[in-house]
């Protein structure tokens, strides 16, 4: 049986936002330390933070802004769900963002079904939330959206089925999103255990070797670049 990143990377480009949008006009954005001018700026909430990527976009003409996969980020330190005296720090992205207007379509990345879908509320979760579960050559495994509108949580059920291409739901504001400026978290998982409507995002680099294989590159299905 091959394994998924190969079957992955076999299967032409799909995208998982407004598909009017081309590729010419997505940019790659670093959100690590390593990034000067985030660090010069500081935003300190999801407001500054829109600021931020806005211009970002428009000084380089483009619309959607995207990277973060196994990107250690100092933006979760404001937030105890990533950071604690109970548990480590957790500080390493292993999902791939997709930053742009709030209200954008989301796309289902393949035929698929409803996995599962909750609101995680809480500052810096996911808020709204959507798992597929996909079957392609007897290989099971799973995509997650998270960071969605709550309406996006209308009318879905276990089992509902979804086409390639087919809008799943929108992007959601801060008041809903976990506090972040707009944007999706995309992420594909292999083995889901047994999580229902959440799955970590984040991890630290103690268990990053695990999350890496558990947790293939997005841009393997999305080849945006």
């Amino acid at each position: 049986m091959k394994p998924l990143s190969a079957i992955l990377n076999a299967l032409p480009p799909t995208k998982i936002i407004d598909s009017s949008i081309d590729f010419s006009k997505y940019l790659p954005l670093d959100l690590s330390a390593n990034n000067e001018e985030l660090m010069d700026v500081r935003p300190e909430n999801a407001a500054e933070f829109e600021i931020f990527i806005s211009d970002y976009l428009s000084r380089n003409n483009a619309e959607v802004a995207f990277g973060g996969y196994i990107e250690g980020r100092t933006l979760y330190k404001r937030s105890t769900i990533f950071r604690n005296d109970s548990i480590p720090e957790r500080n390493i992205h292993i999902g791939l963002d997709l930053w742009t207007k709030v209200g954008t379509t989301v796309l289902a990345a393949l035929d698929g079904k409803v996995h599962s879908f909750k609101n995680n509320v809480g500052l810096g979760d996911y808020g709204p939330t959507i798992i597929l579960e996909h079957e392609i050559q007897n290989e099971k495994f799973y995509t997650l959206y998270g960071h969605l509108s709550l309406e996006s949580l209308d009318d879905l059920s276990v089992g509902k089925p979804f086409k390639k291409g087919e809008q799943i739901a929108t992007l959601g504001n801060a008041a809903v999103n976990g506090d972040y400026a707009p944007h999706v978290h995309f992420q594909i998982i292999k083995d889901i255990e047994d999580f229902w409507g959440d799955y970590p995002g984040v991890c630290n680099s103690n268990d990053l070797n695990f999350y890496i294989e558990n947790c293939p590159d997005p841009n393997l299905l999305l080849k945006i670049t």
